[in-house]
């Protein structure tokens, strides 16, 4: 296998900056700004170098690597613990039913509501493959890999999970939900906000965001029709999302109105089936196709490869087992590529 998932490096910044750049905006977890980068990759080395099996409020970041190149070709994040040190906000779509005798009508107004209710859910996200290497499944690697990653180290998060979808992007950069709601009271375009809450932090929402809810149909047709929607670019990752038993309840994001999917973490479908497995052969006769994982922490990789069931055991193929690092004897983690 010519790809494998590893550890984030501080030396990964450089690899982290230029894929930063090619986001497009938008990307709250991976801003094209160095400074709040390194902050994020000296986090994450804290989060690694720290081995109690505890939950803390932490970020670990992955990389992709080609094996034979060296070079680093996507990235993706994972949060302990969201909402710990600033408030985790979402809007929420409810409707309110009122009935007038009068008129003997019965109306529904759709409603926004600022909330917290997801604070102190973990959170997958910070997700990007370079443009150039969009094919062979790099993408399913990155997103499951992360997946495997909790299962290896389920005591350090939370039992409730969630995952963020950028939002509609017009042509100019610009967010319709946010120029027809949050726009009209903080008096900034959306990029200078996606970029101040990237680095700054949600607080600034808490101080100058109206509290009370936003009846929908107050708002202009671009933004209602952005409510809930992701990115074209990240259809693919919603359907990859809900083949995980992620479902979308209503939860969207406060700048660009994309949606929130959310799950319980042990019921994850990567989560709940992988299996912990004694390679006792390493061969190249082929078997099913999977992803495969081993180490903790620092020393976490995750590769594809062919595992093949032997009694109790698993032979795995030699590209993975190389790809990894691993040998006859070792312990790994796999899960079937579906």
């Amino acid at each position: 296998m010519t790809f494998r998932i590893r550890a984030a490096r501080t030396r990964d910044l450089q690899h982290l900056y230029e894929m930063a750049k090619l986001t497009g905006g938008g990307f709250t977890n991976l801003p094209p700004d160095r400074t709040s980068l390194r902050t994020k990759l000296e986090r994450s080395a804290a989060a690694f170098a720290r081995d109690e099996a505890t939950l803390g409020d932490e970020l670990f970041v992955l990389m992709l690597e080609n094996v034979r190149t060296g070079e680093v070709r996507g990235t993706c994040q994972l949060f302990t613990q969201v909402g710990q040190q600033h408030p985790f906000y979402s809007y929420r779509l409810g409707t309110l039913t009122q009935h007038s005798k009068q008129l003997a009508r019965t109306f529904r107004a759709e409603m926004l509501a600022l909330t917290t209710d997801l604070e102190g859910a973990c959170e997958v996200g910070g997700l990007f493959l370079h443009p150039g290497e969009r094919a062979g499944g790099l993408g399913l690697l990155l997103a499951r890999s992360r997946y495997l990653f909790i299962r290896a180290h389920r005591a350090r998060f939370a039992d409730r999970i969630l995952a963020e979808l950028r939002g509609i992007i017009d042509e100019a950069g610009g967010s319709p939900f946010w120029d027809g709601l949050a726009g009209r009271f903080f008096g900034m375009n959306f990029q200078d906000a996606d970029q101040f809450n990237a680095i700054n932090g949600h607080q600034f929402i808490a101080d100058l965001m109206p509290k009370h809810p936003i009846y929908t149909a107050m708002l202009s047709e671009a933004a209602r029709s952005a409510i809930g929607l992701p990115h074209p670019s990240g259809r693919a990752a919603m359907r990859m999302l809900e083949n995980e038993g992620f479902h979308y309840e209503n939860y969207i994001d406060i700048f660009d109105g994309g949606p929130t999917m959310t799950a319980r973490t042990d019921k994850v479908r990567t989560i709940e089936a992988a299996r912990e497995a004694r390679i006792v052969a390493i061969d190249g006769d082929g078997g099913d196709e999977a992803l495969v994982a081993t180490g903790r922490l620092g020393d976490f990789t995750c590769a594809f490869g062919l595992v093949r069931s032997v009694g109790d055991g698993i032979v795995l193929s030699r590209d993975c087992a190389e790809a990894l690092g691993v040998a006859e004897d070792d312990t790994v983690l796999h899960v079937g590529r579906w």
